[in-house]
């Protein structure tokens, strides 16, 4: 086996064994979480709200507070879940241009 193959299969288990424990623990702790946010949103949850159980509020609240830094396959599947409407999508990505640009604008 060459070495990306290797590499290839080493990050599928990992991606696989990911998606089967992390449906293990939101099957368990909130059933509300559909399978499509629960593989879409995985890397943001871990990177941002694992803090927080799955499916509860506090973990809701952490991830509409990342909403600028979620990924766009988990915004999009949080949409279609019916999790945040896409006009608050819009809305916060037009602040966060916003303040963007206007820190942009008081470095210059």
């Amino acid at each position: 086996m060459t070495p990306t193959t290797t590499a290839k299969k080493t990050t599928l288990a990992r991606a696989a064994f990911t998606a089967f424990v992390l449906t293990g623990a939101l099957s368990t702790q909130a059933g509300a979480v559909s399978l499509g946010v629960k593989l879409a949103c995985a890397s943001d949850y871990y990177s941002y709200c694992s803090q927080h159980a799955v499916g509860s509020p506090a973990v809701r609240q952490c991830m509409r507070s990342h909403g600028p830094q979620l990924s766009n396959r988990c915004v999009s599947a949080l949409i279609a879940a019916g999790e945040v409407s896409k006009s608050e999508v819009d809305r916060k990505r037009a602040m966060a241009a916003k303040k963007a640009a206007s820190q942009t604008a008081s470095a210059n």
